[in-house]
């Protein structure tokens, strides 16, 4: 098995990102456009938060707030752990998981330059992990 840094998963695709004082509603067509479950959300250049699908529910629809006036600011999930592009895959993955993470900004320096999702773990990394968790518990 050929272990990968983070940077080989990301390639070049584009940061699906918002500015921190998008509307609700304008970044979840932007999650649209990209098909993701999660954006990184910006101040200028620097990365402030994540917004995910599930803060979007919790935090806007489910208080009754109006996605057309609610700011992406007032929902998301302010300073997030993120992960070195240099970082290998599968000391990502296990950050991700141990963490709760379905999502991770992933830093060049300090700039964001993609997301790393749990869907982009290949199979034999989510593999791998499982059964070295297991191996753990039952010693």
């Amino acid at each position: 098995m050929h272990l990968r840094a983070v940077r080989d998963i990301l390639g070049d695709r584009k940061l699906p990102s918002v500015p921190v004082d998008t509307t609700i509603r304008a970044a979840a067509e932007v999650l649209d456009h990209f098909n993701v479950g999660a954006l990184a959300v910006l101040d200028g250049d620097r990365l402030v938060g994540v917004l995910s699908e599930r803060d979007i529910i919790r935090r806007c629809v489910a208080q009754g707030a109006d996605p057309a006036t609610t700011r992406v600011g007032d929902a998301m999930t302010p300073d997030p752990q993120t992960v070195s592009v240099t970082e290998g895959v599968a000391a990502a993955f296990a950050r991700m998981t141990d963490g709760h993470f379905r999502h991770m900004p992933v830093m060049d320096g300090d700039r964001c330059i993609g997301l790393l999702s749990v869907r982009d773990v290949p199979t034999e990394y989510r593999m791998m992990y499982e059964r070295y968790q297991e191996m753990r518990r039952g010693l």
